[in-house]
């Protein structure tokens, strides 16, 4: 997909593809917005010392860069397995550079979340291993013998990608969430949100980052 990088309210970059009409993150700010949705929201909330993420649409990295940051801040192991079925070219991700935003750590392990080869396990840092996994979620089979403590649902809005967003993907998503489980998401729709529901998750909708007035979290209980 064609694309061009833009500015958005933080000072951070994104990416806007004009057939879409859809960027990869909030123009009022894409470093702001992964931070409080998936951070803030998602992976500071669930209590496991050693969590198991599973990220749709790894994009240009930067959940995975955060998520990174944070585990080494907390000392907190954590194992990140991310889906993308477009991957970045190297060009773009270098002038995106989100890590130089942060600090010049950042910047070192925001260039080996991306030298990291698809397919393999890769350890980015003393906390924080990455799978990159090249696929399409609809089409693949999510059978990774392990079940997940947070799942990061940051696919292109369901206005834009709709068979993204449909009951079966989230099915699939519930079965290889481990109970007490966390599922965030930007999006807010009410379609969304009934049938998360209707897989399992006890949904709640939160205030959204800046820009939004609201975004998705579900939590798997067995009962």
């Amino acid at each position: 997909m064609k694309h061009r990088i833009i500015d958005t309210g933080d000072g951070s970059k994104t990416l806007f593809i004009p057939e879409m009409d859809e960027q990869y993150h909030s123009v009022n700010g894409a470093l702001t917005e992964s931070e409080y949705v998936f951070l803030d929201k998602g992976y500071n909330q669930h209590e496991s010392e050693s969590p198991k993420i599973f990220e749709v649409g790894f994009g240009t990295g930067l959940n995975a860069l955060l998520t990174a940051v944070w585990a080494e801040k907390l000392k907190r192991k954590t194992t990140f397995v991310s889906i993308e079925n477009y991957p970045l070219d190297t060009e773009t991700i270098k002038a995106l550079d989100y890590g130089k935003l942060i600090s010049e750590e950042a910047h070192s392990v925001y260039q080996r979340i991306h030298e990291a080869p698809w397919e393999q396990k890769s350890k980015i840092s003393e906390y924080f291993q990455l799978t990159k996994i090249k696929a399409d979620l609809i089409t693949c089979d999510l059978n990774f013998n392990k079940y997940f403590d947070i799942i990061y649902f940051d696919a292109f809005g369901p206005d834009k990608q709709p068979t993204m967003w449909d009951a079966e993907i989230f099915k699939k998503i519930y079965n290889v969430t481990a109970d007490n489980g966390i599922f965030v998401t930007y999006s807010a729709k009410g379609l969304v949100r009934r049938q998360l529901q209707d897989c399992g998750f006890i949904m709640e909708r939160l205030p959204g980052p800046p820009g939004k007035r609201q975004m998705l979290r579900g939590t798997k209980i067995t009962y």
